[in-house]
């Protein structure tokens, strides 16, 4: 039971640690905002992402069926515009408020699937917070709060595509080819900002980093994660992305804050977690009531 316990608490340990990787990661593709822009640490970052995928997977693209290609395609669009959206969007409201909005996608997904009087609760809630988040006024960044929406739609498509993709070719077949694909579209980004000499060594060390801490590590660490504690787990704790989004934006990028976007954000981070534990527990019922009763 000790080996247990310290299998799942390393376990958890790891996703934490993920997930403040990946947020740092962010922030250092920030910095390489001011030389290749948003578009330019995409594009490095998806280069990074497929040059690791691709020869662990090693997918067979020649044995590839329609119905394997056609959500594969469309996870490497939807891997492109949320990278790209999300990074404007940092770049323009900053990286708290910005993954905070984007997290509203994988939220959609949990209370969509349910419609009980907690899954309205909470969507009330969450509404109530992403309110407080953004306080709308004369100064607010529509564009950056569309583009974190937009972020946030991608997610949630990513989550449902993800199971199609998963259902149609083993292992990490799906993400590697469509990573590619999104490594593809924004292979003409990289060649203008070469032709125009914007890769300093500089800006291409940030968006290596941000490559490296917002994809290589996630994957591994998702898979080692994932052999030890249920999903519903893993789906709790990915509500720490948007706390450590602040704290890395503070911290290296100099984004503090505003006391209404730590409140904002709280109440959507706790809505999550609380609508991530409802589904779990209503799973566990109806996989206990589906268990066939014992003949005697």
């Amino acid at each position: 039971m000790s080996r247990l316990n310290l299998g799942t608490g390393g376990a958890l340990t790891t996703m934490v640690a993920s997930a403040a990787a990946n947020q740092a990661g962010a922030a250092l593709g920030a910095r390489a905002f001011p030389a290749i822009g948003p578009a330019g640490v995409v594009a490095v970052r998806q280069f990074v992402a497929a040059a690791v995928l691709l020869p662990i997977a090693r997918p067979d693209l020649r044995r590839m069926t329609w119905s394997q290609w056609w959500p594969t395609l469309l996870l490497g669009v939807v891997f492109a515009t949320m990278n790209i959206s999300l990074y404007t969007a940092v770049d323009r409201i900053g990286l708290g408020l910005a993954v905070t909005l984007e997290f509203l996608g994988p939220l959609a997904v949990a209370l969509c699937g349910s419609r009980t009087p907690i899954d309205l609760v909470c969507a009330v809630v969450a509404g109530v917070g992403v309110y407080v988040l953004v306080l709308p006024g004369s100064s607010t960044d529509l564009v950056g709060l569309s583009l974190g929406l937009l972020a946030a739609g991608c997610w949630a498509s990513y989550i449902l595509l993800n199971r199609v993709v998963g259902a149609r070719l083993p292992g990490l077949q799906g993400p590697a080819v469509g990573t590619s694909v999104a490594a593809l579209l924004y292979l003409p980004v990289a060649i203008v900002l070469l032709a125009q000499g914007r890769f300093s060594w500089m800006g291409l060390a940030y968006a290596l980093g941000a490559g490296v801490l917002c994809s290589v590590v996630p994957y591994a660490a998702d898979v080692v994660a994932l052999r030890r504690v249920p999903p519903r787990f893993f789906g709790l704790l990915q509500s720490v992305h948007p706390v450590w989004a602040a704290l890395a934006g503070a911290l290296i990028l100099g984004q503090i804050p505003a006391a209404h976007v730590w409140a904002g954000m709280a109440i959507v981070v706790g809505t999550n977690a609380a609508a991530v534990a409802v589904a779990g527990r209503r799973a566990i019922r109806v996989a206990q009531n589906a268990r066939p009763v014992p003949a005697t």
